[in-house]
């Protein structure tokens, strides 16, 4: 048992005040656009595509070598 007991939040869920405060949050946020999407996307797509060529070379080096050391 823990020393000293946790404290209790009492809050009570005020679903209009939420949704108020979420807009006000959603409000501050600086949405990109869809140029700036498009760009960060194909550059995810690019790195994703050259880490797999890369990966699928080293895996292919070592199925090589473990091929010949196993004969």
């Amino acid at each position: 048992m823990p020393a000293t007991p946790a404290k209790r939040i009492n809050m009570k869920i005020n679903p209009a005040k939420y949704l108020r405060e979420v807009r006000q949050e959603i409000s501050k946020v600086t949405w990109p656009t869809k140029k700036e999407t498009f760009t960060s996307a194909g550059i995810v797509i690019l790195v994703v595509t050259i880490a797999a060529i890369i990966l699928m070379i080293i895996d292919q080096t070592f199925a090589s070598l473990i091929r010949l050391i196993l004969g």
